[in-house]
């Protein structure tokens, strides 16, 4: 199913290339732009938008802000942050704001569309640069005892299997794939799976596993 790209950067040439990048993609319908965060709020608001590539360095309100905003107004859109450095505290804000995916600005451009695209299908991403910071995150925190094991979570044997396959950043294609099931079920699992943990999507369901040893 196709679904509408909103791209937010203020560079006008950086943002030409990332709209070039993905006008003939097949997964793409229509491609919005912004050159700030209140703009890309306002284009989000009037517009059915399902994907937002959003640059972390926008002046006055940062990408962080506007993608803790668009998440607030849909949680089912997906954001992919893409930024020129990698510094601890902005790529856990980003994660906290709602944000999919993590990328540096150095990413092939096509590398890029393939990772948008396994954002849409329901996969998280991040730069192979900041994986240690997001680990570190989640697992330098005391675990404690009720924490430890998926039955305290009352996952079913399926669901901590997915789950599993979840940390590891499958898509929902891509887990009906490799368990022989329907996407259908999968998502129904994916579904049972997030309302057993307490959590909104399926990011803070993997890093929540990651975190505390579900899995």
């Amino acid at each position: 199913m196709k679904k509408n790209l909103l791209i937010v950067e203020d560079h006008e040439l950086t943002r030409f290339g990332l709209k070039t990048a993905f006008e003939d993609v097949e997964y793409i319908d229509k491609i919005f732009e912004a050159s700030s965060g209140e703009d890309a709020i306002e284009v989000f608001k009037n517009n059915e938008i399902g994907l937002v590539i959003m640059d972390l360095g926008l002046p006055n309100m940062n990408g962080i802000q506007a993608a803790e905003t668009i998440h607030s107004l849909n949680k089912d859109a997906k954001i992919i942050m893409l930024t020129s450095h990698n510094d601890e505290k902005e790529v856990l804000n980003s994660l906290r704001a709602g944000a999919s995916a993590y990328c540096s600005k150095e990413i092939n451009l096509q590398r890029l569309v393939q990772v948008v695209q396994s954002v849409s299908e329901g996969a998280a991403w991040f730069d192979p640069s900041i994986a240690d910071i997001v680990l570190n995150a989640t697992l330098n925190t005391t675990v404690s005892d009720k924490d430890t094991n998926y039955k305290n979570y009352e996952l079913t044997a399926r669901e901590a299997q997915i789950l599993k396959l979840m940390t590891e950043g499958f898509s929902n294609m891509e887990i009906a794939q490799h368990l022989v099931i329907s996407v259908n079920t999968t998502k129904a699992h994916v579904a049972s799976i997030l309302q057993k943990l307490e959590v909104d999507d399926r990011l803070q369901a993997a890093l929540k596993a990651l975190k505390y040893h579900i899995v």
